[in-house]
């Protein structure tokens, strides 16, 4: 609802583009629930993919090892995700403040990624490339490159665009759009997401660090092998727009910081990426409750094992259903043209929000 200019009320109405997910989950055997995972939040498919494979891999206990080449393989490209998922956050956000021309920036950068990801898993978007114990197959020979590969290679080896990210991408971002006066007018100030509220309200990602709360699953619960990766948290401290799109611009640096260690090891330790398996996984009876730091915010999976090759029960919690809540709470107050910011800020993704 509207006063002239000013919204007064709002509330979303969702469920449009619910797909069943978690009820086709109990009607799969545990493989075959992977690639509909991809498709809950399908801009960062792989992040999903790796939060359910390691919550099966949880119910077997340590009847499963996976390889270490596997575990870094896994780290490596949910981290080159969360950079493509960033860049279309930051790029449609700006595009729908007015900005164009950096939209397209985005777009030219993302199929320079998307093209590494159709060479390695198969797939630009939608992959099914993580498997239960480890990952479908190994990285084609060549694409990892080496540490002088320059803007020349960026779609061709992964050394080639994290190169090309640290010297043109990042800092490109910061000149054209976050330095930018009419920009910084648009967002500061605007949306303000206190701390206590965003722990409130059970935010996570870039909407609860914006707000200047200091909690990364990747730091503070450390699953997979981010325990022995060197990184930062980028914290803002207002709570508004700018502050969650400014951790947005710099967790990207920090994916690139974590990838490149990735390639280091990688590079150095050949060996198996897939753990041996029956061929009918039948895990014990039992339940697990496991989450990660998706690009969105914290993707959660619950399973609950009935000793069959079915799953009983599978939820998942997807964080823009969560940060959706948040519009009533920060939109009455502002311009119609503030909304824009705001949904932007928070970086919905619809397809995890009516899963």
């Amino acid at each position: 609802k509207l006063d002239g200019e000013q919204v007064t009320w709002c509330e979303p109405d969702i469920g449009y583009l619910h797909r069943c997910f978690e009820k086709l989950a109990e009607q799969k055997t545990y493989p075959q629930v992977i690639p509909y995972t991809d498709r809950t939040d399908y801009l960062a498919a792989i992040l999903n993919e790796q939060c359910y494979v390691e919550a099966v891999e949880k119910l077997f206990g340590d009847a499963i090892q996976v390889p270490e080449r596997a575990q870094y393989i896994r780290v490596m490209l949910a981290e080159l995700q969360r950079i493509t998922s960033h860049l279309l956050a930051l790029g449609s956000m700006a595009m729908d403040l007015g900005a164009t021309t950096a939209f397209l920036y985005c777009w030219r950068d993302r199929e320079k990624l998307y093209s590494l990801f159709e060479r390695i898993t198969g797939g630009r978007m939608l992959y099914n490339y993580l498997r239960i114990g480890g990952v479908r197959n190994d990285l084609p020979e060549g694409i990892i490159g080496t540490p002088k590969d320059g803007e020349d290679k960026a779609d061709k080896t992964i050394w080639g665009f994290i190169n090309y990210f640290d010297s043109y991408v990042y800092p490109e971002w910061k000149a054209l759009v976050t330095g930018n006066r009419i920009f910084q007018y648009r967002t500061k100030g605007i949306g303000v997401l206190t701390a206590e509220q965003a722990i409130a309200y059970s935010c996570s990602g870039a909407v609860l660090r914006g707000s200047g709360v200091k909690w990364d699953l990747r730091k503070n619960l450390p699953y997979a092998i981010y325990d022995r990766l060197e990184f930062d948290i980028p914290v803002g401290q207002n709570g508004d727009c700018f502050d969650r799109w400014w951790v947005r611009q710099e967790e990207m640096y920090q994916s690139s910081r974590i990838v490149k260690q990735c390639l280091e090891w990688l590079a150095e330790n050949p060996g198996p990426v897939m753990a041996k398996l029956p061929r009918v996984l039948k895990p014990p009876k039992g339940e697990v409750y496991h989450r990660i730091e998706g690009a969105r915010g914290e993707v959660a999976c619950y399973i609950v094992s009935d000793g069959s090759a079915n799953p009983y029960k599978v939820k998942w919690r997807s964080p823009a259903f969560t940060h959706l809540q948040l519009m009533p709470l920060l939109c009455p107050g502002h311009k119609i043209a503030d909304v824009i910011a705001i949904l932007g800020s928070i970086d919905i993704v619809l397809g995890e929000v009516d899963r």
